[in-house]
């Protein structure tokens, strides 16, 4: 295994301890620290599809899938001021929406890595995010699925309230999600430059 690789895999797994991490921590009304370091999984991801191909992004994207399972697992253990750290709706909305988001990133950068440069990780992070997103809260918190976890209190999630405190009336967990994925797409753009750049100058030392 080359030493690229095994930075990437290194790179994955410290994102999603880290996130794992974060998310126990709010920052305002709809967000959590960890949303500002789980997009760069994506960031990485697209690194290893750049550099090494799409069968190596998928073995970066499993190993973090592993450590997330592991992290998940350790939170259920933990048992908070309101229950265990980690119910078990997040661990499955968690480790779904990460494996399938990231799979589904994989085959669309793959499919336009001939195009500008920007335009494969762009498109593959923006819908890898949407579905991650989506997956994830509706997994987690929505009502239409407490069967997954019947002693899941969930209530606290589908209070309703202002959009974001601004728009329409629907579930609190509606608006953390869109808070959720504005920061997604806003980092997405923000790493177009971080991946320029990382890409010019592993491809040199490649070289």
């Amino acid at each position: 295994m080359n030493r690229g690789l095994i930075f990437g895999i290194i790179a994955m797994a410290v994102v999603v301890v880290a996130s794992n991490i974060l998310v126990q921590f709010l920052m305002g009304n709809w967000l959590t620290w960890g949303a500002f370091t789980y997009p760069f999984a994506f960031l990485i991801t697209d690194l290893t599809n750049r550099l090494y191909g799409a069968n190596q992004a998928r073995k970066v994207v499993f190993v973090g899938f592993c450590v997330g399972v592991l992290c998940s697992f350790i939170g259920t253990q933990i048992i908070g001021e309101f229950g265990p750290l980690v119910t078990l709706r997040i661990a499955i909305g968690s480790g779904f929406a990460f494996l399938i988001a990231q799979l589904i990133d994989i085959v669309i950068f793959d499919k336009l890595r001939k195009n500008k440069w920007w335009q494969a990780p762009l498109t593959s992070t923006l819908v890898g995010s949407s579905i991650d997103t989506a997956l994830f809260f509706t997994i987690a918190f929505s009502v239409s699925l407490s069967s997954l976890e019947p002693s899941n209190d969930v209530a606290w999630a589908n209070e309703i309230l202002p959009l974001i405190g601004l728009g329409p009336l629907l579930p609190l967990w509606v608006s953390l999600g869109l808070a959720d994925w504005l920061v997604k797409v806003s980092l997405a753009l923000i790493a177009l430059v971080p991946f320029r750049l990382l890409v010019v100058r592993l491809q040199k030392a490649r070289l």
